[in-house]
């Protein structure tokens, strides 16, 4: 089983994002109370004259963490400046980013639960009293010092709450969570990619096209543009459930989502180990895989679906995934 370069990865960055990501809260399809509440924390900020709060954006990969903090600074009409935690390898790698801000400006960083100790802490004065303090020098003749910052709002992304430390965390005035999306609404942000793409689809192929995208807009765009790609091979003008049906199947992926590594991951459960329960640690023997590959990439979307469970003994198959794989438990 190899999760590399899976067509439902949602961790693999979109190349055409840049393209195809709305510009404003209003082109933001799903998440209403989400954007309702954040055009409310805007506005204040805006009316004030004053940078708004820190913001946390968390949720599992693909769900548009990264469109919002572009979101948020195009509404505020500021800039935008972005990096990911694990390129902050040193106290004068955050310095430079800090120092290089403009007032009002919206700082991203993505990954931020990765953010090593050391810079973490630098960051804390920065986000609570815009102040920077670093060490200059070494040893005996090492001094801090302290350097004015201009106001501004970081925006930090995660997939994984747990692992930020509490005081970071506590640093974020504004706290918001993204949860996969429903059908409906991801056959909206598909049907809307087309027109931006130009290749224009039908309400049914779009909506065919929604159910296995396993609720992540990222892999809905990037099942679209393979669908593209076959409809200009049959020579189509529009994208259709057919055209559809034929880019699941040729990209091996059914109905629901589930792609072969999905499926391997089940029967194995299955034929080695009786449908379970198995420990993580046994099952990433079984297939080779990182026990953190297994639990972050593969597992969330079978649980969604009630098609595994973890339990105090480990990983069962339950029924529902048996009917789903076609097999009698």
């Amino acid at each position: 089983m190899n999760t590399n370069d899976r067509f439902v990865d949602p961790n693999i960055p979109d190349e055409l994002a840049s393209s195809i990501r709305p510009k404003t809260l209003a082109d933001f399809i799903g998440h209403d109370a989400l954007k309702k509440n954040l055009s409310v924390f805007i506005s204040g900020a805006k009316s004030r004259g004053e940078a708004m709060d820190h913001v946390l954006l968390y949720g599992p990969p693909g769900l548009g963490k990264t469109t919002l903090a572009h979101i948020v600074a195009n509404e505020l009409g500021t800039n935008f400046r972005a990096t990911s935690a694990p390129m902050l390898t040193k106290q004068g790698d955050l310095a430079a980013i800090l120092t290089a801000l403009e007032p009002m400006d919206v700082l991203f960083i993505d990954e931020i639960h990765r953010l090593p100790t050391a810079i973490e802490e630098v960051l804390y004065s920065a986000m609570e009293d815009f102040k920077l303090d670093i060490m200059l020098g070494e040893g005996p003749s090492a001094k801090s010092v302290r350097i004015d910052l201009p106001p501004f709002t970081l925006v930090g992304a995660t997939t994984r709450t747990g692992l930020l430390s509490n005081p970071l965390r506590e640093r974020f005035g504004i706290d918001l969570r993204l949860s996969f999306y429903p059908a409906d609404d991801l056959a909206k942000i598909i049907m809307r990619s087309a027109n931006v793409l130009g290749t224009p689809i039908d309400e049914a192929g779009a909506y065919m096209l929604a159910k296995s995208a396993r609720g992540t807009p990222r892999i809905a765009n990037r099942l679209l543009k393979r669908a593209r790609d076959f409809a200009n091979a049959l020579h189509a003008n529009t994208i259709t459930a057919d055209t559809i049906k034929t880019t699941l199947f040729q990209l091996h992926i059914d109905e629901s989502g589930l792609d072969a590594v999905d499926r391997d991951y089940m029967t194995t459960i299955i034929n080695h180990y009786a449908g379970g329960p198995v420990g993580i640690d046994n099952l990433a023997a079984a297939l080779s895989e990182p026990a953190d590959t297994i639990e972050d990439v593969i597992e969330p979307y079978l649980m969604q679906l009630g098609l595994i469970q973890r339990t105090p003994r480990g990983r069962i198959v339950t029924d529902k995934g048996y009917e789903h794989l076609g097999l009698k438990k």
